[in-house]
């Protein structure tokens, strides 16, 4: 399967963010024990964009900020140094007690003390990103995107945010923009919304091109059947994805591709790590391979992140979940939540299990 992509495009990727700051104990510590910290600015969005933006294919996000706020600074001379252009409006922060970007208190964890997140998205900014702060007939009409980027994080964020992102699913496939769709259910963020979510979760997938998420996922934001998460083994685990995707494409048929990663875990620092993809009738899977972790953050989003590059190279299906698995495996040997790919050959050279030094 070939996946037609508009030609006369400025963006490759394009994703709705809410932008925030991550802070990590150094030496793999726990937060609570803490004294010394990485700090880096984030979001599961940017991360799926970092695969595209570092290996040369324009991308940008659209978000919100702090006016006048040092993170808002940060954040935009992070993007800057990611080669991800951004666009959003700039909000008061109020007083003291107002705005403020997201806050991730996360360590890595170390052995078998697995790590430990903690989110403090009190006065979040990008709860306020709406769809009238934003041209959706000149970014998706006159300039044009190829592929854009959905993830259910932002779309359950506020009631604004899941308008925002129904808007934009409807503007991107009236201008012929392929759409990608990480169902990434959260259970805090749906409480007393589920059935107004569930019917725009619907109506997004019903417009999706790319549609991603494991099990849990499937069912609670889409009611599609399929088994309880976890408890089976490697072929059971495949043979039930297969047949809640089949589910899944009666339900949504214009979704093309549907995907989702395996993991398990060993140890913190290592583990076995897999994927699943369908393109129309024909299914790919990388059986579960170790893969040694420095941190296990974003490894999901550098897998989306890295099978989306390949659609945009035009590449043929089975590389598309190869490369995935590859930038996704390179994204947990970082210590930022995104995979920095040098270039092509890096990644591959991750597929092959070519670790040796280049010179």
């Amino acid at each position: 399967m070939t996946i037609e992509l508009r030609k006369d495009c400025a963006y490759a990727l394009l994703t709705p963010t809410s932008m925030g700051v991550r802070l990590t104990p150094a030496n793999g510590q726990p937060m609570h024990c803490g004294s010394n910290f990485f700090m880096q600015a984030t979001s599961a969005e940017s991360n799926v964009l970092s695969v595209s933006s570092y290996l040369g294919l324009r991308t940008k996000v659209l978000t919100t900020f702090v006016k006048g706020s040092p993170i808002a600074r940060f954040i935009k001379d992070n993007l800057g140094s990611r080669h991800i252009e951004y666009e959003g409006p700039e909000v008061e922060q109020g007083d003291p007690w107002g705005y403020r970007h997201q806050f991730n208190l996360a360590d890595s964890g170390c052995g078998t003390r697995g790590p430990r997140v903690h989110n403090d998205r009190a006065g979040e900014v990008g709860r306020t990103l709406n769809v009238k702060d934003f041209d959706l007939d000149r970014i998706f009409g006159q300039e044009g995107v190829q592929i854009m980027h959905l993830s259910g994080l932002i779309g359950a964020l506020s009631p604004d945010t899941s308008n925002f992102c129904l808007e934009l699913a409807r503007a991107a496939k009236k201008h012929g923009t392929r759409i990608s769709f990480d169902l990434n259910h959260r259970a805090s963020f749906w409480k007393g919304r589920e059935t107004e979510l569930h019917e725009i979760f619907k109506e997004i997938a019903s417009l999706t091109d790319i549609l991603v998420g494991n099990e849990e996922d499937f069912q609670l934001c889409l009611n599609v059947e399929g088994p309880e998460a976890g408890g089976m083994d490697l072929t059971a685990k495949i043979d039930s994805f297969k047949g809640m995707i089949h589910r899944a494409k009666q339900a949504f048929p214009n979704a093309q591709v549907f995907a989702t990663t395996l993991r398990e875990v060993i140890s913190v620092n290592l583990h076995r790590w897999g994927a699943i993809m369908s393109d129309g009738d024909h299914w790919h899977v990388v059986e579960p391979r170790e893969i040694a972790v420095l941190d296990r953050i974003g490894g999901g989003d550098g897998f989306v992140g890295g099978m989306l590059y390949a659609i945009l190279r035009g590449w043929a299906p089975e590389k598309w979940i190869q490369f995935g698995w590859a930038t996704g495996a390179l994204a947990t040997t970082m210590m930022t939540d995104y995979g920095q790919p040098a270039d092509e050959a890096q990644v591959w050279s991750i597929w092959k299990g070519n670790a040796r030094v280049q010179r």
